[in-house]
């Protein structure tokens, strides 16, 4: 016994207002760097360009020098996953100072 899938009806969206979210549509130029809690600091002298945090990083902020890699500030948010997963605990959390 098989039964036919009935459609729902649309509802009425004539109701609804064009303007239910306009921060999402308004651009605010603030920046996860304008928020930050805390910042990672790379130790020059313990990186060894693994590359690890680069791909850990969920918003890319970390930035390829030609002997480490460095933070972008304007994009970190101060997750602190660079300075968890790095294995050569060359990353350090430290407060956020403005």
């Amino acid at each position: 016994m098989s039964q036919k899938m009935k459609a729902h009806p649309r509802p009425d969206m004539s109701q609804v207002p064009d303007n239910l979210c306009p921060v999402a549509i308004i651009e605010n130029g603030m920046l996860p760097g304008d928020w930050r809690a805390e910042r990672p600091v790379v130790d020059r002298a313990k990186c060894v360009k693994c590359a690890i945090c680069w791909i850990f990083c969920p918003v890319q902020c970390i930035v390829e020098k030609p002997a480490w890699f460095d933070i972008n500030y304007d994009t970190c948010k101060g997750c602190g996953i660079c300075a968890v997963e790095c294995p050569h605990r060359a990353i350090e959390m430290i407060e956020e100072i403005k």
